[in-house]
């Protein structure tokens, strides 16, 4: 849980206070919360769709290493 505070507050700091919008992980909700900031969960349908989007970058990726 510390890393996901510490990634979510540099990101604060770089960027301001936002909603955050993940895929359901436990440590989310509670880095969320002590950051104080909205958090929101994808529905499985937004998820399956950014996975389809990005499929074609990671499959990229796997072939240049």
């Amino acid at each position: 849980m510390l890393v996901s505070e510490k990634f979510i507050r540099s990101l604060v700091e770089k960027y301001g206070r936002h909603t955050v919008y993940t895929d359901g992980g436990k440590w989310y909700d509670e880095a969320c919360n002590i950051s104080r900031l909205k958090h929101y969960l994808h529905s499985s349908l937004e998820k399956s769709l950014m996975e389809r989007v990005n499929q074609p970058v990671f499959e990229r990726q796997n072939r240049m290493f």
